[in-house]
């Protein structure tokens, strides 16, 4: 019981010290797995999801993928249960060659946010390649004359496995005459030979023949054999001796060719012929050696024929024979280790795997970009590498793991400043002098919606003449986005309210796409003076961004209305004016006074008026005032007057083209006895309201001539005040009650019938102002200008100008 309580304790303790060195290798950022060399496909390598703590349903959604640096069709991972798997043949003899250490590097990588892990799959040797000597038989010449324990090379097998898979043992077939003699070495490979244990006799046995059998020390154990057939030969009996059994060179790999190796030495105890000796690499000399270096046959230097690569290869092993003259020669072997010394004649080399391209200009703070990989194939310090990147980008390098580095964000980006960057990684070695190299990477900044569109100025005035063709163009709203593509895509609309009773799209339309803006109806000056109102420009992104601007459509004026006549003070018959007049009053006696007013504005409200003459009459006995409407008489009277005069007043505005209107006033010419009844009708209506209305508006005009030049400065501060400042707004509603005002230079007037709006939004009403002082035609004669009022006159004759003023 306690032997089982000890066991499970020991059990739990393994089981935690497995979780953490699991949990260590996960937190170093790299996992470590290994598997053995020729696995069938689908064999178990790890759980890599799980090591790595990835939830199984988070794989597709965030492209885990496997990259590897060599062969990236060996291991897979199956997606659905996250179990990395052999996908095909693993030999680990082809992938890593003789090296001792053989593993596959893979990058993992995941997205959203981006994560990536090295695992690194060590592939271990199996047993699975026999012993392999170079020939099926190998022939050995030895001489009877050889003394016993004379030793004889034999060329040993070779093994592609590694470690103990790699160990060969050699067993010789049993012989009277021969031994097998193994020389080991830490730096070398086994040296065979046969060490002569008896004497030969040719004559006795010319021949022998030998079986050499090589065992690895792989399970199972794997062997290869060859033959040795020894021909036993007579007279020269002293082989060959080199003064060294091993020579070490080593050179730099930028030694030139042509350079002097080393020398072998090698003596012959004969003499004559049987004691020269001549030397030349061994039969089963590799090409690699063959390519690199040569032997003087005579002199025995070994000198260097091609370029040294440390990087290719490390260390050369020479094997080099010497065989004397004698007949039959004699020979004996010694070995040549040259090391190759490293020198930095390696640049660095960088690869960079573009991963979030483009970025958004939104991105935030170390997002990564790309993935770098840096080496270099030189050795120690001189394969150390530094990286940089080009200065003033809002970037930066991050060393992830060991020579892989993280191209991230380091700074705000800004499309509409500079949408593309070109970035320059430079790597340096450690090497003397140091050698670099550089990769560019070419990172475009995708925009996002971050700018409205913006109009060039924030308001805009427009003229349009009354009475315009419904659907005319009347302007063109123009808005810039500094984004792109959608985001710079504007659109235009009318930014919706009631003016009125009525809706702004009634009156007016913008094109979505040109910016075109359309009033949809004839606009009358008369009802809407000024239709103020604003267009919105939006992009298309997402949210979308806008901005407004503010239009100013003021309606001028055409003359369109003809001159309207006010109703007479005196019932008359027909719409006529009857009048009576005394036949004793004398020349410029008022009789009548015409009123009329016109709907239009400015010159096309100015009136006048003119008496048309009846026909056939040489002299007319009346006369009307051109502007104020007045008629009067131009003499006295006589009986031979016609008791009933009809007067036709022709009422005309200035206009392009005039328009008129026509007033009838019949003139009875009474008695001076019968004028006094007149008369007193008349005065009972000159105290009516409309005379005091009349006399309200003399004063008004007298005082409007006294300060005239007060107002031609207020008209010119008001213009400046205008077009620096958007009006502020106003409201729709009607005029004031009619007011009708009189002076020798015209008519003016205020018509409740004409509502006057000036319509510019919500707000409290404003007050616009305008005048105009029309010029006297030159037609008027001095005896007209003395008919005018006093108030409307000054010292010197002249004519005071007439305003209009609406408020």
């Amino acid at each position: 019981m306690l032997l089982s309580m000890r066991g499970g304790l020991g059990a739990r303790c393994l089981l935690i010290l497995l979780l953490l060195l699991a949990a260590w290798g996960t937190g170093s950022g790299q996992l470590h797995y290994s598997i053995p060399e020729e696995a069938k496909h689908g064999t178990f390598v790890g759980r890599i999801a799980q090591d790595l703590g990835l939830e199984l349903a988070e794989l597709v959604p965030r492209l885990f993928r496997v990259a590897s640096k060599d062969r990236g069709d060996l291991l897979e991972v199956n997606l659905q249960n996250g179990i990395l798997f052999v996908n095909s043949r693993i030999d680990r003899e082809e992938l890593c060659g003789r090296s001792a250490e053989c593993s596959i590097h893979l990058e993992v990588i995941v997205d959203r946010p981006l994560q990536v892990f090295h695992v690194e799959v060590k592939v271990k040797d199996i047993n699975d390649n026999p012993p392999v000597f170079r020939g099926r038989e190998q022939r050995i010449l030895i001489p009877e004359s050889r003394l016993l324990g004379s030793r004889f090379p034999i060329e040993g097998a070779a093994d592609a496995d590694i470690g103990a898979n790699a160990l060969l043992t050699y067993t010789l077939s049993p012989s009277d005459y021969f031994s097998l003699d193994v020389q080991a070495s830490d730096e070398l490979s086994k040296s065979l030979s046969l060490e002569l244990r008896k004497s030969l006799d040719r004559e006795e046995t010319p021949e022998l023949h030998l079986l050499l059998t090589a065992t690895d020390g792989g399970k199972p154990e794997l062997e290869g054999t060859v033959q040795l057939l020894i021909t036993v030969l007579d007279v020269n009996d002293n082989a060959p001796l080199f003064d060294q059994a091993v020579y070490r060179v080593s050179l730099l790999e930028t030694t030139a060719n042509g350079t002097l190796v080393t020398t072998l030495n090698a003596s012959d105890a004969d003499e004559g012929v049987n004691g020269e000796v001549i030397f030349s690499f061994d039969s089963d000399i590799s090409p690699k050696v063959q390519e690199k270096f040569k032997v003087d046959s005579s002199s025995g230097e070994i000198r260097l024929i091609d370029k040294l690569d440390y990087e290719e290869t490390k260390s050369y092993e020479i094997q080099v024979k010497a065989v004397d003259k004698g007949s039959p020669p004699m020979s004996n072997h010694c070995k040549v280790l040259v090391k190759v010394l490293d020198v930095n004649d390696n640049a660095p080399q960088l690869a960079i795997t573009s991963l979030s391209l483009p970025i958004r200009e939104d991105a935030p703070l170390s997002t990564v970009i790309a993935l770098i990989r840096v080496s270099d194939l030189d050795s120690g310090v001189r394969g150390q590498v530094t990286c940089s990147l080009t200065p003033h980008v809002p970037f930066k390098l991050v060393s992830t793991f060991k020579n892989y580095y993280s191209l991230v964000l380091d700074g705000v980006l800004d499309r509409e400043s500079e949408s593309v960057y070109k970035v320059v990684v430079t790597a340096w070695d450690g090497g003397s002098p140091s050698l670099w190299a550089t990769a560019s990477v070419s990172v475009e900044v995708a925009d996002v919606n971050d700018n409205a569109p913006a109009f060039p100025q924030p308001e805009y005035t427009v003229f349009v003449k009354e009475n315009n063709p419904p659907g005319c163009h009347i302007f063109t709203v123009s808005a810039r986005d500094a984004d792109a593509q959608e985001n710079a895509r504007v659109s235009y609309s009318l930014v919706e309210r009631r003016m009125g009773e009525r809706a702004l799209s009634s009156y007016v339309s913008v094109h979505a796409e040109s910016g075109k803006v359309y009033a949809l109806q004839p606009l009358d000056h008369e009802e809407l003076e000024l239709l103020q109102f604003q267009v919105s420009a939006r992009d298309a992104g997402v949210p979308p961004l806008g901005s407004n601007v503010t239009l100013q459509v003021f309606v001028l004026d055409e003359n369109d209305n003809a001159p309207s006549l006010l109703a007479p003070r005196v019932g008359g018959t027909r719409g006529a004016v009857t009048e009576l007049l005394p036949r004793s009053v004398g020349a410029g006696h008022v009789v009548a006074k015409v009123r009329a007013v016109d709907a239009d504005s400015g010159y096309n409200a100015w009136l006048s008026y003119e008496l048309q003459a009846a026909a056939g009459s040489a002299r007319s006995l009346f006369r009307v005032g051109l502007y104020n409407g007045e008629i009067s008489t131009t003499r006295a009277l006589d009986e031979a007057d016609s008791p009933l005069q009809r007067l036709l007043v022709l009422v005309k505005d200035h206009g392009e083209p005039a328009l008129t209107a026509t007033a009838t006033v019949l003139v009875s010419l009474v008695e001076s006895g019968q004028a006094p009844k007149a008369s007193s009708r008349a005065s009972a209506s000159a105290v009516g309201p409309e005379e005091a209305l009349v006399d309200v508006n003399v004063y008004l005009i007298i005082a409007i001539c006294a300060v005239s030049s007060l107002l031609v400065l207020t008209l010119l501060l008001y213009t400046a005040l205008r077009c620096s400042v958007s009006p502020s707004e106003g409201a729709c509603g009607p005029g004031k009650p009619r007011l009708v005002c009189s002076s020798a230079v015209g008519s003016w007037s205020y018509s409740q019938q004409r509502r006057q709006r000036v319509c510019s939004g919500e707000g409290p009403p404003k007050t616009d102002l305008m005048a105009f002082s029309p010029g006297l035609p030159p037609s008027v004669n001095m005896s007209e200008r003395s008919e005018r009022p006093e108030g409307n006159s000054d010292v010197s004759g002249n004519v005071s100008p007439t305003f209009e003023l609406w408020l």
